[in-house]
């Protein structure tokens, strides 16, 4: 049973990642994901914030009872808002990337180019296999347009990789108005994976307190839909890797996943939930699904279910969406 898979240009034991989270925040944690079987660790994200507070904290150290400045320090979350700095990522990433055999990714969320080059730089130094940029934008501005926005993205791609020589992800949000225009230009501006989708967290209002909520729920397997069929339609298109990311809690998914024509499978919330070694569990029971339905490897399975390999193409289409309507029937009918 061959279970390796190719992301990024690495070739990997299987396909099954852990994805950026509070999981991957020591060392201790990423050696007993190692140990569950994860293929790769995705570290938690750097945010732009905390480069900016850096840099704005050591200006301000510099330029004290600079009333002005004091007042705009303001605007960044506080220090002690974020679980470690920057140098203590750092520090994480190198440790970590020299205690165990399987690749480490480095993970930076912003929506600028600032800080991003040098520490891409920084993280490539400490040891990261690879750089995955987490560009979370939410454009509030009414004038921004939907070309600034993707502009952004296609930008920030092209100055890391002019920056660094490991391979550099993007973890891309649904939230574009054409969705294939958007990945054939970031693979056309070096972009190495494409991780199909980024949840968006949105806030939640606290009725009691009249207050807005910043509340986190795990994932779904009902959240898998939108990007199995983006997987689905993109494979064999680009030359970029295809991460999916989304849902992930059983083998099922996984599968899915890879019959979309995934390259890798992330997840998350299902380690959250059950705990680290439950990688172990989703690990074996890909193996054991294929081992049941006569997969002899996951390059066999990879995009068997892709929009160029089904028989019917139009069930990633439109028409697909009209059998779904006329596919219900309530108890009413």
């Amino acid at each position: 049973m061959d279970l390796r898979t190719t992301y990024m240009g690495m070739e990997l034991k299987h396909p099954i990642v852990a994805s950026a989270s509070p999981l991957a925040g020591t060392v201790a944690n990423i050696k007993r994901l190692e140990d569950a079987g994860a293929s790769a660790v995705v570290m938690f994200s750097l945010f732009e914030e905390q480069l900016k507070h850096e840099s704005a904290a050591l200006e301000y150290l510099m330029t004290a009872h600079t009333e002005s400045f004091a007042e705009s320090l303001s605007y960044f979350p506080e220090v002690d808002d974020y679980t470690v700095g920057p140098d203590s990522y750092l520090d994480i990433l190198r440790r970590a990337s020299e205690a165990v055999d399987i690749p480490i990714m480095g993970s930076l969320n912003g929506i600028t180019n600032a800080g991003w080059i040098e520490y891409a730089q920084l993280m490539q130094q400490a040891g990261a296999k690879g750089i995955e940029l987490n560009i979370y934008y939410i454009p509030a501005d009414l004038t921004t347009d939907g070309r600034a926005v993707e502009q952004r993205y296609i930008e920030i791609v092209k100055a890391v990789k002019a920056a660094v020589t490991v391979p550099v992800a993007v973890k891309l949000s649904p939230f574009f108005s054409a969705i294939g225009s958007m990945t054939k230009a970031l693979d056309d501006a070096g972009a190495d994976a494409l991780v199909l989708f980024n949840r968006f967290y949105q806030p939640d209002f606290d009725l009691d307190k009249l207050e807005v909520a910043p509340n986190l729920n795990l994932s779904s397997p009902d959240e898998m839909r939108l990007p199995l069929l983006w997987i689905a339609v993109l494979y064999g298109r680009l030359r970029a890797s295809l991460g999916a990311t989304r849902g992930v809690h059983t083998p099922v998914e996984v599968v899915k996943y890879l019959m979309a024509g995934a390259d890798v499978v992330m997840t998350t919330s299902a380690l959250l939930k059950n705990g680290i070694d439950y990688m172990t569990t989703l690990r074996d029971g890909l193996q054991t699904w294929m081992e049941m339905h006569n997969y002899t490897s996951v390059e066999q399975m990879k995009g068997s279910m892709s929009q160029q390999n089904v028989a019917d193409p139009t069930a990633f289409e439109r028409a697909n969406y009209i059998k779904t309507l006329e596919s219900f029937k309530g108890d009413y009918i």
